[in-house]
């Protein structure tokens, strides 16, 4: 199933030219793509089909457009916090701004609270300021009316001061009173209410909101004693919009709620015996609403906002009240409407002049602290950019360098750690392009060698040279590349052959050079009497050659034979080299030329190491017969030798390689030389070179090899 499902994501996917979704979350919004789209045509269908898919459709929109939602904000969160620039603005936002934005949030709730509670506090006062107001007011009716009927107790009523009850400022202003529990009938519109009663539960007296017949008023009851007879004072005054807007003066707008449900155990009833709850509520209120529920009165007015900043504050407290049947306390609400500029007023005690300077300094230091921050901010992100700009310097030089451009370099304009850090980059980048051209020289000096080594390889004979009567191998390993060793075997027909070995002066190309030239001067002097030899017997054994012809050929055949000594070819090769070599550049030599005719080997030796001849039976004879190294000194003569090689007998030509090689036990020498050839002479001469060369390589050990080592073999096998 779930390969079935993969199948048609890829074919539907590849129909629109974009790659198949690989993560789950992909996979699942993209089936749900296509369950909404099913649903969408599915909601045109009558009946119950059609009302599941469209009760379904809304609840697929929803999940498909979270779960976008989240794929979206995880890209676009990868693609932007991608770069180190954007990561570290990210951090420092959280570290910096995030302390300062929830400081600022909690100074501005503070804020709120405070002005809020302060709104209210300023309210409370105002409502306490009009009872002290009643109150005083009380205190002085109840004296004149003591005053009144002590002078004349037989008074039908009482006239109030005429003055007191035209100067009153709310509407509906009434007074009542009475002489020791009875009433005292008063000449006045103020007394005209029959219902004000004494209240039961207040005999000390009593100052405040009250609850009566379905009401609101701010009532006072004070008494005046004057011997047994006790006077007693009511002042009420009804919570309407006048006196509403006299409690709001200097702080907007003030509404009273007549019922509020401070707890469950006040729920269902209001302090006005309503039974309904009119909009405003703590738990579960419309605020909104506040100034349209029953019974509730609203004053005052909010005026224009000063500045931007100047919002609405709307804060909601209880109040207190009493039922002036019981004295049972119950709570209104206050919602009070203000302004930050009418709450400073009221809260600060100084002059006008005196205001406005503190609020501009006070606009002033919010300005100063936001320009800080700005600074700040900008000053943060300037070094995040010093950092993350020499990242990506670096970032962009890896990828020059990896495109294979070393010549590429970071701009360096500070003097810091990330700036030191462009310059090592850049001195790495030179070091790599110094070292980069230096391994292309190496390389094509490595070429050279090789074909050095090819053309080397070359001058050395290819196969194993032999005659019927002797056997000859050689063996030639460089210490490095190429080598400043050199052996060669020249044959002539079957009746003689040249050996040469022979060691120049240093190592490496410089000696593989001087090697080439005396190898080719060898097999050229060589060469050139063998030519000569032929070119005289020719002349000389011509039937109609006269004799002059005849003694020109005895003179070819005389020259000849001179080239084929091998003391005299020394002296020839002695005078090359020395008039076409430095003066520090010369050659050790070994020529031997070998007749079949009586096996006679006929040598000379310039200051090679002497071959040694293995006799049959052990003995040893040292071919050191010759002079002084080659091309070192003018005009020297080298004195031959010959000896005669028998059956049996092996020749060891070798190089001061195979003899010289040291460990903690000395020289490999030419004692242990001559041990493994004794004891391996029976073996092919491939084999013998073979065995030696297994037993330097032993004695050598993990050391370099110190020279190069040629190793020449030759047997008389009749």
């Amino acid at each position: 199933m779930a390969s079935v499902l993969t199948s048609i994501e890829a074919r539907i996917y590849r129909f629109f030219h974009r790659q198949p979704p690989r993560g789950r979350l992909h996979r699942i919004g993209f089936w749900l793509l296509i369950v909404y789209v099913v649903l969408m045509a599915a909601a045109y269908l009558p009946g119950a089909a059609g009302s599941i898919s469209r009760g379904s459709k809304g609840w697929t929109l929803s999940c498909l457009a979270l779960i976008y939602l989240w794929l979206g904000a995880r890209r676009l969160f990868r693609n932007v916090l991608w770069k180190v620039r954007n990561r570290l603005i990210v951090t420092y936002l959280l570290m910096a701004l995030a302390p300062v934005v929830l400081f600022a949030i909690l100074a501005l709730a503070s804020a709120y609270v405070f002005s809020g509670e302060f709104a209210i506090f300023a309210v409370t006062s105002q409502i306490h300021s009009e009872l002290a107001h009643l109150e005083s007011e009380n205190q002085a009716l109840a004296a004149h009316i003591s005053q009144v009927l002590e002078d004349n107790p037989k008074a039908k009523f009482v006239t109030l001061p005429g003055r007191d009850v035209k100067d009153k400022r709310h509407p509906g202003f009434e007074v009542a009173a009475f002489r020791n529990g009875i009433r005292v009938p008063l000449d006045s519109v103020a007394g005209g209410r029959r219902s004000l009663e004494l209240p039961v539960w207040a005999s000390d007296g009593f100052s405040g909101i009250v609850a009566d017949n379905g009401r609101l008023y701010l009532r006072a009851f004070n008494s005046h004693s004057v011997g047994d007879r006790q006077t007693m004072m009511i002042t009420s005054v009804p919570l309407s919009k006048e006196s509403a807007d006299q409690i709001a003066t200097g702080l907007g707008m003030v509404t009273i709620l007549p019922s509020f449900n401070l707890d469950e155990e006040d729920a269902g009833r209001g302090p006005l015996g309503t039974g309904k709850r009119p909009g405003a509520r703590i738990n579960g209120a419309d605020m909104a609403s506040a100034s349209s529920a029953p019974g509730s009165v609203t004053g005052g007015k909010l005026p224009r906002p000063e500045h931007f900043y100047d919002l609405s504050i709307d804060f909601f407290a209880p109040l207190a009240i009493s039922d002036w049947q019981t004295g049972k306390p119950h709570f209104i609400g206050i919602l009070v409407n203000s302004q930050p500029s009418l709450l400073y007023r009221r809260l600060v005690i100084t002059s006008l002049k005196g205001q406005s300077i503190f609020q501009t300094l006070l606009i002033g230091l919010a300005i100063f602290f936001g320009l800080l921050e700005l600074i700040a901010f900008i000053m943060a992100v300037r070094l995040n950019r010093t950092i993350t700009q020499s990242v990506h310097d670096l970032y962009e030089a890896t990828r020059e360098v990896d495109n294979g451009n070393f010549t590429h370099r970071i701009p360096v304009r500070r003097k810091d750690q990330l700036a030191a850090l462009s310059g090592s980059f850049n001195s790495m980048t030179s070091s790599l392009e110094g070292l980069l051209q230096e391994q292309r020289e190496k390389e094509r000096l490595q070429n050279e060698l090789d074909i050095a080594q090819e053309v080397q390889a070359n001058l050395f004979p290819r196969d194993d040279i032999s005659l019927p009567s002797l056997e000859l191998h050689g063996i030639c390993r460089p210490a490095r590349t190429v080598s400043g060793d050199y052996y060669d075997f020249l044959l002539f027909g079957k009746a003689g052959l040249g050996l040469a070995l022979g060691d120049i002066s240093g190592k490496g190309i410089s000696a593989a050079l001087l090697m080439a030239t005396l190898h080719s001067a060898v097999r050229a002097y060589r060469f050139a009497g063998e030519e000569l030899v032929y070119e005289g017997m020719q002349a000389f054994n011509t039937p109609r050659a006269s004799s002059v012809d005849k003694a020109r050929g005895a003179e070819e055949i005389d020259c000849g034979e001179w080239f084929e000594s091998p003391g005299k070819i020394l002296a020839l090769l002695n005078r090359h080299l020395y008039r076409s070599t430095q003066p520090e550049k010369y050659a050790t030599l070994f020529l031997a030329h070998y007749q079949t005719e009586g096996s006679r080997l006929t040598y000379s030796n310039g200051g090679q190491l002497p071959p040694l001849l293995l006799r049959r039976d052990d003995s040893v004879v040292r071919l050191d017969c010759g002079g002084t190294v080659v091309g070192l000194m003018d005009g020297m003569s080298y004195e031959q030798g010959t000896v005669q090689m028998k059956r049996g007998d092996i020749l060891v030509a070798y190089s001061d390689g195979v003899t010289e090689p040291e460990n903690d036990f000395g020289d490999f020498g030419e004692d242990r030389l001559l041990d493994i050839v004794r004891r391996n002479r029976y073996l092919p001469l491939p084999v013998i070179c073979e065995q030696v060369m297994q037993a330097l390589r032993d004695w050598i050990g993990a050391q370099e090899q110190p020279d190069d080592i040629t190793l020449v073999l030759a047997r008389q096998v009749s």
